[in-house]
């Protein structure tokens, strides 16, 4: 006597039941083989479009979710990459994100995007959760990491962006600019622009104080006046803007040239100068960080600079791209910046 298991049984039925529906089942229900199921799903330049149309129809009707993790099994790939950013909170990131995703989905990739909350300890934490799902690459944010996750990516033998930064000790590959040569940049042009008066308002970033602290080296070789120092606590908000402003007036200080750790930051320091009538930039010129949309439609329109975010994260899927298909990937990618004036400057 043949004993037949129960989800042959449910499906005499004609009822699944909580059994999860299987490749095999699409494929009945749509009258084709399973190979053809499946590259309709992931590989759908293999079938023609009509039938690509009727399996994915029947996938919806069945409520069919495939496995890739399966199918990693069977490849070693998981097409799958991992991104992992200080916050989602903040849209600095947003442009250079989205052209990641974008390029890597042209490419049949999908993508997990995950905040380290800003601290190496963090990030080692989140490293070890991604890499159990077995990435085929990972984004990172900086170059600051923990040993243990230095020693983790090493041992994991799968390609590593470290994105919006470049150093001297990259793990594998870097894309992005020198904060460096960000904070020099700006002090040598509105130090040239007449400013003398600076300050700086900014949270407690790495990258953000890197910045900051190459703006008051190269300053104090210009000649200026002491710059004034406002860091406060992450994240970086409006709030962050807005106290460390009120703290310099507070004071009695009246800088003629505010730099700020971020566009974010810039926006809340436009909103308490407005509150104090203080009119921009007679008065007070404020420059941000990242060229964020909601800086470009303030008013005054904010004064920033550009990180090119759109071209790193394009960049950035090119270098995992080449890598994936056994292609060479240059070590480092310089995609620059570029101070962009608006009106909060004059």
């Amino acid at each position: 006597m043949c004993i037949r298991d129960s989800r042959e049984l449910a499906k005499d039925r004609g009822d699944l039941g909580d059994l999860p529906v299987t490749v095999k089942d699409v494929a009945l229900k749509a009258g084709v083989s399973p190979i053809t199921v499946s590259r309709a799903i992931q590989r759908p330049e293999l079938v023609s479009d009509a039938t690509r149309e009727h399996v994915l129809a029947v996938v919806r009707a069945m409520g069919y979710v495939p496995n890739l993790m399966a199918g990693a099994l069977a490849t070693s790939k998981s097409r799958l990459v991992a991104i992992v950013l200080p916050t989602i909170a903040n849209s600095i990131y947003a442009s250079v994100v989205q052209a990641i995703m974008d390029r890597l989905a042209e490419a049949g990739y999908h993508t997990l995007v995950g905040p380290s909350g800003y601290t190496p300890e963090h990030e080692e934490a989140l490293l070890a959760a991604i890499l159990g799902r077995r990435p085929d690459g990972i984004v990172l944010t900086g170059t600051f990491h923990t040993q243990a996750s230095r020693e983790r990516l090493a041992s994991a033998g799968i390609p590593v962006v470290e994105a919006w930064d470049l150093s001297d000790d990259g793990l594998d590959m870097q894309v992005g600019f020198s904060h460096e040569q960000v904070g020099i940049a700006v002090a040598e042009h509105f130090f040239a622009k007449g400013y003398r008066r600076w300050a700086v308002i900014g949270v407690d970033d790495p990258r953000a104080l890197r910045r900051c602290n190459a703006v008051i080296q190269r300053l104090d070789t210009l000649g200026a006046d002491a710059v004034t120092v406002q860091t406060l606590p992450l994240p970086a908000t409006w709030e962050v803007g807005r106290k460390g402003l009120a703290n310099l007036l507070d004071t009695g200080k009246r800088p003629d040239f505010i730099f700020c750790s971020s566009d974010t930051v810039a926006l809340g320091v436009l909103a308490e100068a407005a509150t104090r009538g203080l009119n921009v930039p007679d008065d007070l010129a404020v420059l941000g960080f990242g060229d964020t949309l909601n800086g470009q439609f303030a008013n005054p329109a904010l004064s920033t600079v550009s990180v090119n975010a759109t071209e790193m994260g394009q960049q950035v899927a090119e270098a995992l791209l080449r890598r994936f298909a056994g292609q060479p990937a240059e070590p480092s990618v310089d995609t620059r910046f570029a101070i962009i004036e608006r009106a909060s400057t004059g």
